[in-house]
This record gives structure tokens, sequence and C-alpha cells, in this order.
């Protein structure tokens, strides 16, 4: 494990990353979802694609690097953008999972892969909806006894500038983003998932002019029992593909 300090706007960022097959040319860059770390992309995949130089990240607030800042999705890669220059190296393939999914596709990597992306936006559920209508009409009794009552599993513990930067990506609409890429993209989903449905694949696959989608069984993290297949099919689909 290694770490590398970026200055992006004025405010320093220690950024913590691992190296897995450190003498090869081609990098693959893996990025991590919201509240994960860097550990599980690398429990999945550090043992495949061993052609490539993998970089395990930790973005900003999770894992073991900091943040004390009020971030969005953008500023996620613009950050990971200068981490990759200070490494001087160019991922022929990026991997994301979920929100890292999002920061992913900003990259514009020759060979996008997605594992269960978000970026589409799905209808909540009654439940969520009175519960977001309850806080509104509670929110004079005070923010904090609040948040404690009302946040979600995703956003417990969280410190006020993460908890902020999770407001700021969770209802990201990226549907212009996917319909901008030009990189072959190759979309691995869990047919179980709840948190980004199936059908939300189908939407981005309509609007990436090159991308395959292939449904896994599974939910959300369906990628740490499927691995090898994932891998196998990007070596495959991706060899093709050059800076």
């Amino acid at each position: 494990m290694a770490t590398k300090e970026i200055i992006y706007k004025n405010n320093i960022y220690q950024l913590s990353y691992e190296l897995v097959n450190p003498g090869e040319q081609d990098v693959l860059l893996v990025l991590h979802g919201w509240g994960s770390n860097k550990e599980i992309m690398k429990q999945a995949f550090g043992q495949t694609l061993k052609a490539y130089k993998h970089i395990y990240l930790d973005m900003p607030g999770f894992g073991k690097s900091t943040n004390e800042t009020v971030l969005a999705t953008k500023d996620y890669a613009q950050i990971v953008k200068l981490f990759l220059a200070e490494l001087r190296v160019c991922p022929k393939i990026v991997m994301g999972h979920s929100f890292g999914g999002k920061v992913s596709t900003l990259l514009n990597p020759p060979c996008l892969v997605l594992l269960s992306s978000s970026g589409i936006l799905v209808p909540k559920p009654w439940r969520v909806r009175m519960k977001i209508a309850l806080f509104k009409l509670l929110k004079p009794l005070g923010m904090q006894k609040l948040r404690q009552i009302f946040v979600s599993d995703d956003a417990k513990g969280m410190s006020h500038e993460m908890y902020e930067t999770f407001k700021n990506v969770v209802n990201e609409d990226f549907e212009a983003n996917f319909a901008k890429m030009q990189s072959k993209t190759l979309l691995f989903w869990g047919k179980k998932d709840t948190a980004t449905p199936l059908w939300t694949a189908e939407k981005i696959k309509s609007l990436i002019p090159e991308s395959a989608l292939y449904p896994i069984e599974g939910d959300h993290f369906f990628f740490l029992k499927h691995s090898a297949f994932i891998a196998q099919t990007i070596q495959t689909q991706c060899k093709e593909t050059h800076l």
C-alpha cells in the first residue's frame, strides 16, 4: 500500500492506493462504490487479468484516503485524473462499481467496465417518499437529531463533509454523460440488484453506442462471486482497444 498527496482547489487529499503486477505496461484502474474501499475490489480482481498493472484506489473519504471538503462526482473524477498524472499512467481499462462507475465514466478511458453502476435515477418507493416529506415537516426540530432518525444506511457514521457529498451524488442523473461516451463499454450487472436494478443497465446500454450487457446471477455485489467470468470477458473484449 502507498499514498499520494493530491492538491485540488487548494485542498489536500491523501490518497491510499495499491499496485498489483507493477511490472506490466497496460494499466487497469479499479474504483469502488459508495461506502466501500479498494480492499473489496482487490479481493475480487487482484488475482485476475495478470497482463495488466492494477491500480486499486481509495477515493477521497473512503478507506484510508482523506477528505475534509464537500465534493460532487465531477470533483472525484478530477482528483482521480490528478492522481493518475502523478503516477504518470494512462489506464487502458477503467472499472467502476456503483458510484465508482460514474467516476469511471467521466474518465473516458478506451475501455470502460461498469459493475452495477449508478447514474440512472430510480423512482423512490412510497415509504422513502413519505420519510422525506416527514423529514421536511420536522426540519425545525434540528438537523442533527433528524439526521440520526432519518438518514439512510449509506450515510450513517459520515462526517458532515461526506454526508453533504452523499447528498450531492445520490440523485445525479448521468444519462447525458452516458450518451456522450465513445468508449468501448462492458456492463456487468446483478440480476437481483435492487440498488441499481437491471433495467437501469438496459437504459445505459441504450445510451452508449458501443456497449454490451452481461446480466449475472447475484445482487449489487455480484462481482465478488463472478470475477473470473468478468475478467475473462474483459480480456477478450478489451484486448483490441488501443490508447
